[in-house]
C-alpha cells in the first residue's frame, strides 16, 4: 500500500518519478488518475499535478488509446 504521506515527497523535487518520463510513470498516473473524482488527490497537490502532467505527454495518450482499443476490441469480439 502507499504511504500517502510519503510518497508525494519525492515529486516536490523531481517530475517524474525515475528523473525522466518512463513507463513507471505511464502506469502510476494511470493508477492515480482513478482517484480524480474521488477528490482524494486535491489533499495532494504535487500528486495532482503530477497527473496532469502525465496525461498531457503524448506517450500517455498513446498508450491510454492502445489500452482502450483493446478493451473495445475484447469487448466487441
Amino acid at each position: 500500500m502507499i504511504d500517502w504521506v510519503t510518497f508525494p515527497v519525492g515529486l516536490v523535487i523531481a517530475d517524474w518519478l525515475d528523473g525522466a518520463f518512463t513507463a513507471g510513470d505511464l502506469m502510476m498516473v494511470s493508477v492515480l488518475r482513478r482517484l480524480k473524482r474521488s477528490g482524494m488527490l486535491d489533499e495532494y497537490p504535487n500528486l495532482f499535478a503530477y497527473v496532469a502532467r502525465g496525461e498531457a505527454r503524448p506517450a500517455f495518450e498513446r498508450a491510454f488509446d492502445a489500452q482502450l482499443a483493446v478493451f473495445t476490441a475484447a469487448s466487441t469480439g
